[in-house]
């Protein structure tokens, strides 16, 4: 699981991100950044009901991508918010190519010596 630091969860950091954040587009995600003056980064996920009717399915989602961040928050820069909105093309996709997908959206916030 994802720290309780990592994680975004007020309501004025995602209307932040919605509405500041600069955005990378892939054909299953959307990736939102915008600097947080924190030694830290922090995520939010968003899987809507366009992805999927059922929550099982979208929370299944959810999980994947939180458990991605997790083992590799090492070799994300620090003092970023993200925002990752998933699309329903992401139904399709397997756990190692939703983890391809977020290090290609990724590409500019991982460190230099950890790029993959």
């Amino acid at each position: 699981m994802l720290p309780q630091k990592n994680r975004l969860i007020k309501n004025n950091d995602f209307y932040r991100l919605a509405k500041t954040g600069k955005a990378s587009f892939s054909k299953e995600m959307i990736l939102k950044s915008v600097k947080n003056n924190l030694p830290y980064s922090r995520f939010g996920i968003i899987v809507s009901l366009k992805v999927d009717k059922k929550a099982t399915a979208r929370n299944k989602i959810k999980r994947k991508i939180r458990e991605i961040l997790r083992l590799n928050l090492s070799l994300i820069s620090p003092g970023y918010d993200f925002m990752i909105l998933t699309k329903d093309k992401i139904k399709e996709l397997n756990y190692h190519q939703i983890e391809q997908k977020i290090f290609e959206l990724l590409k500019n916030f991982l460190l230099k010596e950890d790029k993959k």
